[in-house]
This record gives structure tokens, sequence and C-alpha cells, in this order.
């Protein structure tokens, strides 16, 4: 019998991304008396990073990238094994290394992880659940988690900033511009909108 969060083998769960600018406002409120959670919700959706890739950032390599200015700094994906060029806007900036950001104290291990929990290094699983819990704390009904923070970068940077298709398709590794919209679940938006245009 197969978990509450795991597909049965052989099919997938997709899950969301976050499309309601109000709700990104109200998770952020939700986790302003919580600098690790908010930091994870806010660079994880200013990055486009793998959740995987998200927690193993260190913070050597955060103060890095934050030292790099608009350059940031290179990092290896470690699903694909490829270097990516990662850089920090305002908000990371703000959530890290801004006043009360996890960033902002002394005697940190630079080798060390970045978000850590109790136990140390975050686990995807226990991102996971944070995700959920989030999701749920603001009212938001369907399928949220790990994936949902990337998703929510290239959902905004596609509909809410107009980034063309070829350019989220080189920053997700996606080897077509339909992989691209439906892994950002905008495609059928975008075809019912052909229908809406005026001749």
């Amino acid at each position: 019998m197969a978990a509450k969060n795991h597909p049965r083998k052989g099919s997938t769960l997709t899950v969301e991304p976050i499309t309601s600018l109000e709700a990104i406002t109200a998770i952020r409120f939700l986790l302003k008396d919580r600098p690790r959670d908010l930091a994870l919700f806010v660079v994880g959706i200013n990055t486009a990073l793998r959740a995987g890739d998200l927690l193993a950032l260190t913070v050597g390599q955060a103060r890095e990238i934050l030292a790099g200015g608009e350059r940031g700094a290179a990092i290896r994906e470690h699903k694909t094994g490829k270097v990516r060029r990662l850089v920090f806007n305002r908000a990371c900036r703000e959530v890290l290394a801004g006043p009360g950001g996890i960033l902002d104290g002394p005697g940190l291990d630079e080798s060390g992880p970045l978000f850590s929990g109790r136990r140390g290094r975050m686990t995807p699983s226990w991102l996971n659940r944070l995700i959920k819990g989030w999701c749920r704390a603001v009212g938001l009904k369907g399928r949220y988690g790990t994936h949902t923070l990337r998703k929510t970068w290239g959902y905004h940077q596609r509909v809410s900033f107009g980034v063309d298709i070829p350019t989220l398709m080189t920053v997700f590794g996606h080897a077509s511009q339909r992989q691209t919209l439906t892994y950002l679940c905008v495609q059928p938006e975008e075809v019912r909108g052909v229908y809406a245009n005026v001749l």
C-alpha cells in the first residue's frame, strides 16, 4: 500500500506552483517570526533551485553568492552535475543578510548548511512537510510540495514578468517548450487565452 504522499509505482503526482501573489504575501507574513523558514521560502521562490540544491547550500556558498553581487557565484547542481551561476535578488538578500536575516550574526560555521534543523541539515522530505503546512495555513487548496517553490518561480517569471519560454527552458534544463509549459501548469491557461483574442 502506497504512502499518502507517494504516487503508486508507475504514476506521478504533479504539485502546483503558488499562482496567487496574495498567497505568497500571506505565507511571508505567516513566517515573519521564523527567520529560517522565511529564508527557505523566499530563496526557494526566487532562485528556481531544486529542493536538494537549496538544502545543500552552505553558509560559505551563500556568502560567496551575496559577495558576487549581480554576477553571483557558481554552484554545481546535484541532479544534473551542471555548473550554474546563482544570483540572489533583493528579496533573498534581505532574508539572508539583512537585519534579522539568518546570516546576520556571528559564529556561523562557513562549511555548515545554510538551512538546518535541530538535527543538522534539513532533508527534502522535511521541506516537503513544511511547504504543505504553509500552504494549508493560508488556505490554499491543491497539491503542494518541494517542487512548488521552483514551479512558483517559473510560473511568475512567465505569467507575472513575461519571460519567454526558451529562456525558462534553459533555466530548468528542459528539452522542449511543451515540457516547460506543462511543468509550470500554464499551458491550459495560455491555450484558453488564445480563444479570447478578438480579430
